[in-house]
């Protein structure tokens, strides 16, 4: 089996590092660079790049909403067509500085509040996906599985490839325990690999209070700033090799 070990990247700006990047682009098959809108700047966006190709990892655009200081977690009521002209701005931006390395950019997975507002409104979904596909329909889109997001890049005929979010805790109905309740970030080493390997053997997670339920997906991310990520990230790698997968970036294994 192959699989896609994702992270998110980039994501501070300037002189500020939230994650050690360079050790980071060595674990993961994937990397989501922060389009300077809630982190990066065009520096760190062209460092990433390099690094990327450097190592073989696939290039993601992450974008997310013009917030810094909120880290991009805070929702600010834009309206649908603002969502989208700020995805558009930072996808084309990161395509532009790929393009002056020589790579491509392959896939796109939006930030927090941005993704949260996307995926809660149908209407918004669809002009998302429209707008992707109109620049490039190759580009492959990270979706949860069910989400609204997915089903409108299936109706834009757009490639999606599902994520497990191996330090973030679910509920019952295979959605995100919200960040600010007790549990909903995993940290614990021990935790994390345990949730890592049932994942990977029988195809499920077991939810914040207790029950299990399938989780369909071929792309695990680490988040780069949760406390310990890169610790985490290397059990993640350690447990895929451990079951016999291979990692593969995301444009290898999108449908």
């Amino acid at each position: 089996m192959k699989i896609d070990l994702n992270s998110d990247m980039g994501e501070g700006f300037g002189p500020y590092r939230l994650c050690d990047d360079e050790a980071m682009m060595k674990i993961v098959s994937s990397a989501n660079i922060a389009c300077g809108f809630h982190g990066g700047d065009p520096d760190t966006m062209g460092r990433m790049v390099r690094l990327a190709k450097q190592n073989g990892v696939g290039i993601g655009a992450h974008p997310g909403l013009p917030d810094r200081f909120g880290f991009g977690r805070r929702e600010i009521p834009f309206s649908a067509d603002e969502l989208r002209q700020q995805m558009l701005y930072q996808l084309g931006a990161l395509m532009a500085i790929a393009r002056s390395e020589r790579v491509a950019v392959s896939h796109l997975s939006f930030h927090a509040a941005m993704g949260n507002m996307v995926n809660r409104d149908p209407v918004i979904a669809d002009l998302m996906m429209d707008a992707i596909a109109t620049v490039d329909r190759g580009l492959v889109v990270f979706v949860t599985s069910g989400s609204e997001i997915e089903l409108a890049a299936r109706r834009a005929r757009l490639k999606t490839l599902a994520l497990f979010l191996a330090d973030r805790a679910y509920d019952a109905d295979g959605k995100l325990v919200p960040r600010g309740l007790p549990g909903a970030v995993v940290k614990d080493e021990d935790s994390v690999r345990a949730r890592v390997r049932q994942f990977l053997l029988d195809g499920t997670v077991r939810t914040i209070d207790g029950a299990v339920i399938a989780m369909p997906a071929r792309s695990i991310l680490v988040h780069s700033d949760t406390p310990g990520a890169l610790e985490l990230a290397g059990i993640v790698r350690g447990e895929i090799e451990a079951t016999g997968a291979t990692l593969a970036p995301a444009a290898e294994l999108a449908e």
